[in-house]
């Protein structure tokens, strides 16, 4: 367990939910693989009195996790949809052309920099898995570095007169384990008048809709606007501006320099947090019962299912879909298979639950009564992708925010 908090060094801990140990969320298996002992680690999650930071207690080195990595942003139409609007809307209010620099860290496959270098706007990715990088480079034409972005990397860019106009970090902040050194590294790297553009899973959604799921070992913490304020504050970073996205179950996004002043919305939505009991451990600690609740109601429907000899199957070999189903119990006895749209994760087995994962058309070809849909952050495209299998009389079952069956 971490004796101390990752972001203010506190010892002021304390566990508000534990998982049990768990096999690596995106440790996907071959066959072969199967037959081996699997590793598994504590997921706990605790809560620090003293900063207001939620974060898990153990940290998987981040060469085991992130140097050969399976998820690629661009398969989800949502998530293209997000960052080309930003970068849209960052080109317009930000004056950018062939003269700006911009970086993203944890840059994934090019993603989100694709819609700066059409425009002709020079970028930098950062992105640690060397497979993922490298289809960055030659398929998006994206120059990217594969290394761990912290404040040595900052400093090393600089001394190459590198410097940056903005910096993206996209639900890269959650996986690091220096938090000092990593929002140390932005401020280094960012010009005077520049702006890190920063999103997060927002830990009042997690709390709220019992977002459980997207608690496993790569993330590391879970944020507020009040934990994240005094976190860049720590490093000479002001936050200036903050939205709420509904991506990913419930996202912030903040704009943070070394300059200028924190908006109304900041303001208003510090003294929000305050009032829902952002530093007060009694929050946090209903968490447990609330997961508790919907794990007897998920698993009480998926009996009466079985007991009709109903089939069911699985969409999205995510991270979270591990989370839940390892928790859960949920295994070969109640699943059948589960599909997904990524080609690099079809082929392959799930982790602790070995439940083989095939492209979404085998819905079609199986016609599975019902689908547990463990990727119900992005239920609305997904629905719609799946139209078809629905109109063969094909339902979705989802878990998360709240139970339901569409």
């Amino acid at each position: 367990m971490s004796a101390i908090c990752r972001a203010c060094d506190s010892d002021n801990l304390t566990v508000v939910l534990s998982l049990g140990k768990t096999p690596l969320a995106n440790a996907l298996l071959t066959s072969e693989q199967l037959k081996e002992t699997e590793g598994t680690y504590p997921l706990d999650l605790a809560f620090c009195s003293n900063c207001s930071l939620v974060q898990i207690t153990e940290t998987v080195p981040a060469e085991k996790l992130f140097r050969e990595y399976l998820y690629f942003s661009s398969f989800s139409d949502t998530v293209l949809q997000n960052a080309k609007e930003i970068v849209n809307r960052l080109i317009v209010n930000r004056k950018l052309d062939n003269t700006s620099f911009v970086v993203e860290v944890a840059s994934n496959d090019g993603y989100l920099l694709q819609y700066y270098h059409q425009r002709a706007i020079p970028v930098l990715g950062i992105e640690p898995a060397v497979n993922i990088a490298k289809v960055a480079q030659e398929k998006r034409g994206i120059r990217t570095i594969s290394e761990f972005f912290g404040k040595k990397l900052a400093e090393q860019l600089r001394e190459d007169s590198e410097s940056a106009d903005i910096i993206h970090a996209n639900n890269v902040l959650a996986h690091v384990a220096d938090l000092n050194g990593f929002v140390a590294g932005i401020s280094l790297l960012l010009k005077e008048d520049g702006i890190a553009v920063i999103e997060v899973p927002y830990v009042k959604d997690l709390i709220d809709g019992v977002e459980f799921d997207t608690i496993y070992h790569e993330h590391l913490c879970y944020f507020s606007l009040t934990a994240l304020n005094r976190l860049f504050q720590r490093h000479g970073l002001l936050i200036t501006e903050v939205e709420r996205l509904p991506i990913h179950g419930g996202s912030l996004r903040i704009f943070a320099g070394k300059s200028g002043n924190s908006s109304s919305t900041v303001q208003t939505m510090l003294q929000y947090e305050a009032e829902w009991g952002v530093d007060d451990l009694l929050f946090y600690q209903s968490f447990g019962s609330k997961v508790e609740h919907l794990r007897g109601n998920l698993l009480t429907l998926l009996r009466e299912l079985k007991a009709k000899n109903k089939r069911i199957a699985v969409y999205g070999a995510s991270a979270k879909g591990s989370t839940l189903l390892n928790y859960f119990g949920l295994g070969k006895e109640t699943l059948d298979f589960v599909v997904d749209r990524s080609t690099i994760k079809q082929g392959y087995y799930t982790p602790g639950t070995h439940l083989s994962i095939y492209d979404p058309s085998k819905l079609l070809e199986t016609l599975p009564d019902y689908v547990l849909l463990l990727t119900w952050n992005f239920a609305e495209e997904i629905l719609t992708q799946q139209a078809e299998y629905r109109a063969h009389g094909g339902h979705f079952i989802i878990p998360i925010p709240e139970l339901k069956i569409v």
